[in-house]
């Protein structure tokens, strides 16, 4: 695929050809543009270090998944309809007609063109050697980033028993010329694997691929079983074989037609502080160490292509690749949870933090049995906070109408709390990978009772300042259901925890109290919902009784019971943004700012 012919085509490409910067420039713009209704992918012809006075001869792609039009046509056909196809595939019956064998002889035919055809030579990607990393325009994307990082990598390793391959897009910090931080997390097939070599004793052979068909970079992303290689999927959507060559120098590999090739191995002895890193939950990862790849060889197909993609808070790039995910992957979440009709998983709950779900409800407690299932299975295992709602539940898109829904149907007595593993970014557990998950069930008929005395925003401001003076502003969303959900700030000079039992006198007034930060903004309900999932611990954060309180603001390990340090959020640089602004590379205004919380 030629790919910035197709996008030019498919995707309103947008050609940048002014010198920017690698370090905050480029990302910051980037950054903001996929924020837009109407985002484009940006192609940047003179990037350049103005720290280390170096021109790039390579030009930077960013936003390839820019919109959901433009991430259906790199997908070939919108992902409803690759998922009824993995669907079929999974309810194969034996034929009793003509026609239906004439339609599984077709079927398995198609099947034919999954798997990856090695070839004997070498491949586009091959064409030429590159003598250091410093040569490839890798970014800088947040001010408090540990340094540059490559973030499209497609990781290939193989198991060191099996020789099966894999595929996962990690992000990898540049220590040096020749040497990269693998930031695989604990539950990717890439770490399983290191550690055992790291048992054998011997050195883990890694290829990293940049570039190429945009379908690589989403394939490294998907959510596959344990163990099978993610091409496959390539294979199936894209009707022919992944064509690969081997690696130069190991026995990775890769498919013949991306970008760039960074070969090389990691020795398991070897670890580096890695980051901190402005991560997609929209906070900053803090460092840690982790393995270091040692560079062996770098090549690269001839006028190649840097692909590079920006995250932090929401909507970003991974919006509209995790909408691909979602949709193609629910057949395989159903033969899991056979009752289960659809889910969503909300660009600002940052996918692993929110995940709202519609069932066919067969019997009591089914939606709490289904709780225990999302979080037992594969990637799902991850997920903080969980909804279901009934099959007659309006679509989990429509968030307005879906909320009112769920609204309507919650009493302490529907919430379940548990504990469990957590994703290796989150910041908000008392301890690093294990901490509390919420469940609602808001399925069945709505409660009875409503709020007993609904009162104006003033009059409960008045009441929770009565309680203590902290509390700056209220915010009551859908006041029209059974259960208004109150918003209020807090300027924190102690734990939230303490007031918890002094705010029972307001259950009259209050069914269903959120408290946040004293710099959020209530009239933002997008970045509210943001800011909550990813703060709370279910366990600690979230008290049933006398009524639903949570505690949604940033955790103080000098006031409150937090042992570990809470990292900062992602803003981008203010005086690059007003720079970019003034120099009119940037077309947006104070409120797109502050409605994103940009700076």
């Amino acid at each position: 695929m030629d790919v910035i012919s197709f996008l030019q085509k498919e995707g309103n490409l947008k050609i940048i050809d002014e010198e920017l910067d690698v370090n905050l420039e480029i990302p910051h713009i980037a950054y903001i543009e996929v924020k837009k209704a109407d985002s484009k992918p940006l192609l940047f012809t003179n990037p350049v270090d103005r720290k280390l006075d170096k021109k790039y001869e390579y030009p930077v792609l960013m936003n390839i998944f820019a919109n959901f039009e433009l991430t259906t046509k790199i997908l070939g056909k919108h992902p409803d309809m690759i998922a009824e196809e993995i669907e079929e595939l999974l309810h194969l019956k034996p034929p009793s007609t003509w026609k239906e064998k004439f339609d599984l002889l077709s079927t398995l035919f198609k099947l034919k063109n999954v798997f990856p055809k090695r070839l004997s030579q070498k491949g586009e990607c091959q064409e030429i050697e590159i003598d250091s990393l410093h040569e490839l325009p890798i970014l800088k994307t947040w001010s408090h980033d540990g340094g540059k990082f490559i973030t499209t990598g497609q990781v290939y390793t193989k198991d060191l028993h099996s020789n099966v391959q894999n595929v996962g897009m990690y992000r990898l910090q540049v220590y040096d010329d020749m040497h990269l931080g693998m930031h695989w997390q604990i539950h990717k097939d890439g770490a399983h694997f290191f550690h055992e070599y790291k048992k054998a004793g011997k050195k883990m052979p890694v290829t990293v691929a940049i570039g190429g068909d945009p379908l690589y970079i989403w394939c490294g992303q998907a959510p596959m079983p344990p163990k099978v290689f993610e091409l496959l999927l390539y294979g199936f959507i894209r009707n022919e074989n992944p064509e690969l060559v081997k690696s130069l120098t190991n026995d990775i590999w890769i498919p013949r037609d991306v970008d760039f090739v960074i070969e090389g191995y990691v020795d398991p002895n070897s670890f580096e502080i890695e980051g901190p890193f402005g991560d997609h939950t929209g906070y900053y990862t803090l460092p840690e160490a982790f393995p270091v790849m040692e560079v062996t060889k770098i090549t690269a197909k001839k006028d190649p292509i840097f692909t590079a993609t920006v995250v932090g808070k929401p909507p970003l790039e991974d919006k509209y690749m995790g909408w691909g995910t979602e949709r193609i992957f629910l057949p395989l979440l159903k033969t899991t949870a056979s009752d289960l009709i659809d889910y969503h998983m909300p660009e600002n709950g940052v996918f692993h933090n929110l995940i709202l779900a519609k069932m066919d409800v067969r019997y009591p407690a089914h939606a709490k049995q289904f709780m225990h299932a999302f979080w037992g299975v594969g990637q799902m295992s991850f997920v903080k906070h969980a909804i279901f709602a009934d099959k007659d539940a309006p679509d989990l898109t429509d968030y307005e109408a879906i909320t009112k829904y769920i609204c309507n149907r919650i009493t302490p007595e529907r919430l379940l709390i548990s504990e469990g593993v957590v994703d290796h970014l989150d910041h908000s557990s008392p301890k690093q990978f294990e901490g509390g998950k919420l469940g609602i069930d808001a399925t069945g008929e709505e409660v009875k009772e409503g709020v007993k005395e609904l009162v104006s925003d003033e009059e409960l401001l008045e009441k929770l300042q009565s309680i203590d003076s902290n509390f700056l502003n209220v915010k009551q969303y859908m006041t029209d259901t059974k259960n208004p959900i109150v918003v209020t700030s807090y300027k924190k000079e102690k734990s939230v925890k303490e007031l918890f039992t002094k705010l029972g006198e307001l259950q009259k007034h209050c069914k269903i109290l959120v408290i946040v930060n004293d710099f959020d903004d209530l009239n933002n309900p997008y970045m509210l919902i943001w800011r909550v999932v990813n703060n709370i611990d279910a366990k600690r954060d979230v008290v049933l009784e006398p009524f639903i309180m949570v505690d949604g603001t940033n955790k103080d390990p000098k006031i409150d019971d937090f042992d570990r340090e809470w990292p900062p959020d992602v803003v981008c640089d203010k005086k690059v943004v007003k720079s970019l602004r003034e120099r009119g590379i940037l077309d947006i205004d104070d409120a797109f700012i502050k409605r994103y919380g940009i700076i």
